[in-house]
């Protein structure tokens, strides 16, 4: 799971809410937060930036991690 998807998953259940609640609250879609917290690569980032927004955080450009592959 990336990043993002794990911190979006641990806040929400921090926060005590549902994947539901936390769309209706975030003005997101249910699927788009379920896509999200499944950690799909394609997803827009401008609605990340609102799921992030809820706990006070914003997504930046910055450099890329690489993974070591396993041959």
């Amino acid at each position: 799971m990336n990043k993002i998807a794990e911190y979006i998953k641990t806040s929400r259940r921090a926060a005590g809410l549902t994947q539901e609640e936390f769309a209706a609250r975030s003005g997101l879609g249910l699927r788009f937060v379920r896509e999200l917290e499944q950690g799909k690569e394609t997803v827009r980032m401008d609605k990340v930036n609102v799921a992030l927004g809820m706990f006070g955080m914003e997504a930046v450009p910055g450099k890329i991690e690489r993974r070591d592959e396993e041959a």
